[in-house]
């Protein structure tokens, strides 16, 4: 599979105390939708033509049902983490009250990661918010910081004891501009305004959810982004990608820094949304210090003129990003994952490096990186030769921004294991084990000995 020598070398370069993980979400594994409420993944599910394959909620992987079978396989893995997400609605159906079989699964799950010797780290939102909450407005509800302390509560007193690291927010970046913004992602309203102040509203939930965790007692918070190199391939579209930069990036960042949002954001978008929903005093809050962010890395956004030919990656154009100046393309070179995604391992490093002077102080993770590739299940073996160079080269890159400076903590594969790519259905491969999704048997893939491999060969 590997050449052990420089598995070996690469394995040797972590520290003592850094952390491999792999990373799964919720919604995406668990299946068993009857033992929860209804989430805005299900309602956007139940349209035909949203998801590419019409895939729903059931099975997924069946995780719910196969808990021991997928904690045995991280033991086997040998990893130190495994980041999971809490679903919503299946703690607090409707988002209200609480589902006591849905905390004992979570229970379950924490104390079979714990007896494994596996540390949890646990998010509180991967996307799964409960129609209930989406019916009067959703992320666009002024007080969905409210509805969010309330769940953080619930899970904090079920879990707080036996948890030692929380994330409040997967990608919040991914909630607001392909879910409001645009079309592509639950609950696919189209609207940038919508979008604009979903990306507010996320971030004033994690304010309130950090208030609460810390009310609890409860050390080593953070929240997760995903953030990535904006590249401008000629000096005439510099300005596009620095826009680019801003709305990916630099937001998010400057939001937790407490610096003030750039003039450069209001005059793109002044014919898009005034900012009036922005309040000084919750700006405050969301510039809390954290304890550790976390940062999931795939792929730069590359940009040209658009008068040069380019090569539209799936999910990557300017839609996401209102406001942006007219006159450029993005154009994600070759090789390229089975998602249309540039691999550019330099960009981790860029990313890492560029996160650490953003926000000075602040410990980092890798908490997602991988990549979908056209992986064949022969003789039960999976060669995913392109995975594993893809990991080889990336976990070295975020490596490479650790021996220069930057406070890296932690990396952590996506994924665990093949599971629903949300509108790509079941057909993008994600996955270190093989799932096949009429069986649900997990194959180990060549990707999974490597992390077994980094994981037994470390110093």
């Amino acid at each position: 599979m590997t050449d052990n020598t420089p598995t070996k070398q690469l394995a040797q370069r972590f520290p003592s105390n850094f952390v491999v993980g792999a990373a799964t979400a919720s919604w995406q594994v668990e299946g068993d939708s009857q033992g929860r409420g209804s989430s805005i993944w299900d309602d956007f599910a139940a349209v035909p033509g949203n998801i590419a394959d019409g895939t729903k909620a059931d099975p997924a992987c069946d995780h719910v049902n196969r808990l021991e079978e997928d904690l045995d396989n991280l033991a086997w893995l040998g990893v130190d983490a495994y980041r999971f997400s809490v679903s919503w609605p299946r703690v607090m159906p409707g988002g209200k009250g609480k589902s006591e079989k849905g905390l004992e699964f979570y229970e379950r799950l924490v104390d079979g990661l714990r007896q494994r010797n596996i540390k949890p780290v646990l998010t509180l939102y991967h996307w799964d918010l409960p129609s209930e909450l989406e019916a009067i407005g959703g992320w666009n509800n002024k007080d969905i910081h409210n509805y969010f302390a309330e769940y953080t509560d619930l899970v904090a007193s079920r879990l707080g004891d036996r948890v030692e690291m929380w994330a409040t927010l997967n990608e919040p970046w991914v909630s607001a501009y392909l879910g409001y913004t645009t079309k592509i992602h639950a609950p696919g309203h189209g609207d940038a305004a919508k979008g604009f102040e979903a990306a507010y509203r996320l971030m004033t939930a994690h304010a309130s959810g950090l208030e609460v965790l810390r009310s609890h007692g409860l050390k080593n918070l953070g929240t997760v982004l995903n953030l990535t190199t904006a590249i401008a391939d000629e000096p005439e579209v510099e300005h596009v990608a620095d826009y680019v930069d801003l709305l990916q990036n630099r937001f998010w960042l400057d939001l937790l820094a407490g610096r003030p949002l750039e003039q450069k954001l209001f005059d793109n978008t002044k014919d898009i949304t005034d900012w009036s929903f922005l309040d000084q005093d919750q700006l405050k809050k969301i510039a809390a210090p954290i304890d550790w962010l976390g940062i999931n890395y795939y792929t730069p956004f590359r940009v040209i003129a658009a008068s040069v030919q380019s090569k539209q990656a799936v999910g990557q154009d300017f839609s996401l990003f209102p406001g942006t100046p007219a006159g450029a393309a993005m154009n994600p070179l070759e090789p390229r994952t089975e998602m249309g995604w540039e691999i550019h391992a330099p960009s981790m490093t860029a990313t890492l490096k560029q996160t650490a002077s953003r926000l000075p102080g602040v410990p980092l993770y890798v908490t997602e990186n991988g990549g979908a590739f056209d992986d064949k299940l022969v003789d039960g073996e999976v060669h995913d030769k392109g995975r594993v160079d893809y990991y080889l080269n990336h976990i070295s890159a975020a490596l490479d921004a650790m021996d220069q400076g930057v406070d890296l903590r932690g990396y952590f594969a996506w994924s665990l294991m093949d599971n629903i790519e949300w509108a790509e259905g079941l057909a993008k491969r994600f996955g270190i084990f093989y799932v096949d999704h009429v069986t649900q048997v997990r194959t180990p893939k060549d990707s999974a000995k490597l992390i077994k491999e980094l994981t037994s060969l470390r110093n």
